[in-house]
């Protein structure tokens, strides 16, 4: 090698690490039929033993709290059978203001939902 020519070091490539764990299953996209109507029964029977422990709870006298709380439930219900009739139709897990797939994780905690985050804060 002559005194000119630039010295370059060659150094080796880093190895991957590997693992013993194995790496976790990719989320799906989107849930299945039958996922999405399990949660959504989950949600309705949770939602009707709310309503029958408000109907337990409720006083002789008109409870302005109790009405309101009644009201939600019955609106969430309302929610809870759309969402059935669009898993039937195929269109449950699209958003209705954006029509992008509403993320899984969304589904399995509200699994009502007919928007994704971004349209629910437009919507509200």
């Amino acid at each position: 090698m002559s005194l000119d020519t630039p010295r370059t070091e060659t150094r080796p490539e880093p190895r991957a690490e590997t693992r013993s764990e194995p790496r976790p299953e990719p989320r799906p996209e989107r849930l299945t039929a039958h996922e999405a109507r399990q949660r959504l029964e989950h949600e309705r029977n949770s939602r009707l033993t709310q309503l029958r422990a408000i109907a337990e709870a409720e006083p002789s006298t008109p409870d302005p709290m109790a009405s309101a709380q009644r009201d939600t439930v019955h609106r969430v219900l309302k929610e809870i059978d759309a969402a059935f009739t669009r898993v039937q139709d195929g269109s449950y897990g699209d958003c209705e203001g954006c029509a992008k797939p509403i993320p899984v994780e969304r589904l399995e905690i509200l699994p009502h939902t007919r928007y994704c985050v971004p349209c629910q804060r437009d919507a509200a």
